[in-house]
């Protein structure tokens, strides 16, 4: 079973539960913000919540994407893509 994900206003379809940290690799996106110091790109790292590197804004509210599943229509938003 999939899910429809929005990513940055781009449509995506996604195995129904898959991390979104996943889902968004999947969808081709590395970087999911940027380094407020340098600019650099950033993307997910512990995989596990630890990190925090992987935070994205989902339907308006922040969450680690590593921990959090897809789920049918949501909206992520995303500071930096690579």
């Amino acid at each position: 079973m999939t899910v429809s994900l929005r990513v940055d206003d781009r449509p995506f379809r996604v195995p129904d539960g898959m991390t979104l940290t996943a889902a968004l690799v999947q969808a081709g996106v590395r970087a999911v913000s940027v380094n407020p110091v340098s600019g650099a790109p950033r993307g997910p790292f512990c995989g596990m919540g630890v990190c925090f590197e992987c935070e994205v804004l989902v339907d308006g509210h922040w969450v680690r994407a590593c921990l959090t599943p897809a789920t049918d229509g949501m909206a992520i938003e995303i500071a930096a893509q690579g």
